[in-house]
């Protein structure tokens, strides 16, 4: 089975957020279950291959040339890289000031133009699109293999101007949206099957209150969609054998564990060990609910607790946390941007670990979390509905979930602190999460399963 995987990302390659290390982790496993994959990224400019060879694709007038790079990364495997004009950026998608590059909606355009190019010379069994990024590919092919959709988020959809409807000839009219375009939308009509990252967002998207605006389309789409929960790296995200933890631990043996908190405590220059440590590792954006959590922080102090957060994002939520740690060193920690070893420590040494979304389509961190046995405490949205079980309701608990709101964090952090006095529960609580498989090795097969049915159906 040979597969076209068209991406924005791909961890380590081109990383902003969850889409980079959900193509990483798929792709890794679709390639250890036998599936050819060839993942087709853009060239941002930055990235060196082994093996390297470059051909030149016939292109449109208004994409400018289009060179495609062709070899094997040194830890991401085999790659295509497509380079078209204004492409290669520092950023991917925003300038030094934060803001969306303005033109955003030519680049992105013109890298779903050279994936149709490269659909017709590499002639896959299966496209699978991801995002808004490479969306717009499908109105540019006539006759394209079967076709997957994968939603990571519905926050970003690529609307464009109208006058982009011209280079979309096939379909366009499901592209056309209000007085623009939507390369998103369109491609939901067309694609054979559309993914979502877990069976709660695929619930979700369908209602007015979670679909953004394309809830009425996903309505249409009927039985074609459906929920695949994401996966994690638990190669990298493996306490028993991760490099960049002080001391390594798993279920049968937590002893390291205390000694990952300890080098926490020395890292956010807290020397009272007593107060539990409640981290997140997040962007600093409205969706994360990290504006909530600034609230919430107030009141820490009554729990008691104190915070670690690690994060990069809204420079306006940047400032606030900056100013509370400034306030209250003593109980809150805050270091902006993303440190890979920091980032392991947070998820290794802290007690709990808080994520107050206003809507997650999967989620990664709560996973992550609850193999390194930190508590989760989590929103009752998408993917954090499918992946935590609250340890109050359920005797198979694994964290503490929660509604969406400043109360709510606040009950929930309460609840996992209260856990945290007794031993025996708390342990079980965390050998619960330690010993799911978080793995990408059954959605990897989900995956498997819809690509050979719709090679089933087109035979």
């Amino acid at each position: 089975m040979r597969v076209l995987l068209a991406a924005a990302e791909m961890a380590p390659v081109a990383r902003v957020g969850g889409l980079a290390e959900a193509v990483s982790g798929l792709v890794r496993s679709l390639r250890d279950k036998g599936v050819e994959v060839e993942v087709v990224l853009p060239d941002y400019g930055d990235v060196r291959l082994e093996q390297q060879s470059e051909i030149e694709l016939e292109s449109p007038w208004w994409t400018g040339d289009i060179r495609v790079r062709r070899g094997r990364h040194r830890t991401a495997g085999d790659l295509s890289l497509l380079d078209v004009v204004g492409m290669a950026r520092p950023h991917p998608y925003i300038d030094e000031n934060g803001q969306g590059w303005p033109d955003n909606d030519h680049r992105f355009m013109a890298f779903s133009a050279a994936i149709a190019k490269l659909v017709k010379l590499s002639n896959p069994d299966i496209l699978h699109l991801n995002d808004w990024h490479s969306a717009a590919a499908l109105g540019m092919l006539p006759d394209p293999p079967p076709t997957v959709l994968t939603i990571h988020t519905l926050g970003y959809q690529g609307h464009a101007p109208r006058t982009w409807l011209e280079h979309l000839p096939i379909g366009t009219h499901h592209f056309s949206w209000y007085e623009g375009s939507n390369p998103l939308a369109g491609a939901i009509a067309l694609a054979d099957r559309v993914i979502a990252v877990s069976p709660n967002y695929a619930r979700e998207i369908v209602t007015p209150e979670g679909g953004m605006g394309l809830h009425e389309r996903l309505q249409a789409v009927g039985d074609r969609l459906v929920g695949i929960r994401n996966g994690i790296d638990t190669g990298t995200w493996n306490p028993a054998s991760d490099p960049q933890i002080a001391a390594r631990f798993d279920a049968g043996d937590m002893s390291g564990r205390e000694i990952c908190r300890d080098h926490l405590l020395k890292l956010a220059g807290w020397s009272n060990s007593k107060p539990p440590i409640v981290a997140t590792v997040t962007r600093l954006v409205e969706q994360k609910g990290i504006d909530l959590l600034l609230e919430a922080s107030r009141y820490l102090d009554r729990l008691p607790a104190r915070l670690a957060v690690l994060g990069a994002g809204d420079a306006t939520l940047a400032a606030a946390l900056h100013d509370l740690a400034s306030d209250h060193p003593e109980r809150v920690f805050f270091t902006e941007g993303y440190d890979v070893s920091l980032g392991h420590a947070l998820f290794a040494g802290s007690d709990l670990f808080v994520m107050p979304s206003r809507f997650e389509p999967c989620g990664l961190a709560q996973m992550q979390a609850m193999n390194y046995g930190s508590l989760p405490v989590v929103t009752d949205v998408g993917g954090l509905h499918d992946t935590v079980v609250d340890a109050d309701e359920h005797k198979d608990g694994t964290g503490f979930v929660t509604d969406v709101s400043v109360s709510g964090i606040l009950d929930g952090l309460h609840r996992g602190v209260r856990s945290l006095r007794n031993a025996n529960r708390r342990r079980a609580i965390q050998t619960r999460g330690m010993t799911i498989d978080w793995s990408w090795d059954e959605p990897a097969s989900q995956h498997i399963e819809l690509y050979q049915e719709l090679l089933d159906r087109c035979a």
